[in-house]
């Protein structure tokens, strides 16, 4: 496989390409920790509201579990190449007490309606506290486009 040339990207344009991604991608990584039982990852379908990503996992899931007991999540898109993690708090919002603009834009994204289900949904909301983006060495330094909930430039 052929080696691929990585041009180092701005602040600015790390954080817009992040953005463009964190709207058009379906699938993110979702890390919790439980006290007792240890760590978690799972794939999780997100939606980026502007602010947050939304998730939805059964409410008896172990991350909903973690989740509970431990709030801080590291959140991560699907590609080791161009590579974005997210950090922050989770926040629990049982389906039937979800907001109705984010539960509505989910099921939009998706064509599947968590509040329409028999058995009990949790969505997640995650707003990042910190965002690092980079490709490849080049772009270690500077990775850091969100910190304490501010995007840089």
């Amino acid at each position: 496989m052929p080696a691929t040339k990585i041009t180092r990207r701005t602040t600015a344009e790390r954080t817009r390409d992040t953005l463009q991604r964190l709207d058009a991608e379906r699938d993110i990584w979702v890390s919790t920790a439980h006290p007792d039982h240890g760590p978690h990852q799972v794939p999780l379908w997100f939606l980026w509201d502007g602010q947050a990503v939304w998730m939805c996992t059964s409410a008896d899931s172990a991350t909903a579990r973690n989740v509970r007991e431990e709030p801080r999540v590291r959140l991560a898109l699907p590609d080791t190449f161009d590579v974005v993690l997210l950090q922050g708090e989770a926040t629990c919002h049982p389906a039937q007490e979800v907001p109705e603009d984010a539960a509505d834009a989910f099921a939009g994204k998706f064509g599947w309606d968590p509040r329409l289900e028999e058995n009990p949904f949790l969505y997640l909301r995650v707003a990042p506290r910190t965002v690092r983006a980079w490709r490849g060495t080049p772009e270690l330094r500077g990775r850091v486009v969100m910190r304490e909930g501010a995007w840089l430039e």
